[in-house]
């Protein structure tokens, strides 16, 4: 990579092509249960979501899992929407370039991150889903 391309921003594209192979390289167990989730990138998170978190800069808000944990479904349900992870691209680069952490080990931790709470899990579950991915 040029200095020029490593100064470059990623896209939208490229976050989700990261955030694709993190859910691709999650156990079985879990990948079997997320095919109906639908995947969004978006520059920043909406007011209306902002303000249902609690959270006043779209700056501080990287992710966010939209749908109900597996466990809570009933097959009684129709018509809902898809559960949806939606990650926030300038959030992420905000992180990225203050932490200086790795872009891909970021997306990865945030999109296991919002799977488990697709699932309903725990902080140290999550961890383990981390380490396992």
């Amino acid at each position: 990579m040029s200095g020029q391309e490593a100064r470059r921003a990623p896209s939208a594209d490229e976050i989700e092509a990261i955030a694709r192979q993190t859910l691709a390289s999650l156990p079985d167990a879990f990948r079997r249960h997320i095919g109906e989730i639908v995947l969004i990138v978006e520059e920043f998170a909406d007011d209306e979501t902002l303000d249902a978190l609690g959270i006043e800069s779209p700056f501080d808000l990287t992710g966010v899992y939209h749908g109900r944990p597996i466990g809570e479904k009933s097959s009684m349900e129709s018509g809902a929407l898809p559960d949806r992870i939606h990650l926030y691209r300038r959030a992420i680069l905000d992180e990225w370039v203050e932490d200086g952490e790795d872009l891909a080990t970021l997306v990865r931790h945030i999109v296991i991150h919002e799977v488990g709470h697709h699932f309903g899990l725990s902080d140290d579950d999550m961890h383990r889903l981390e380490d396992e991915a």
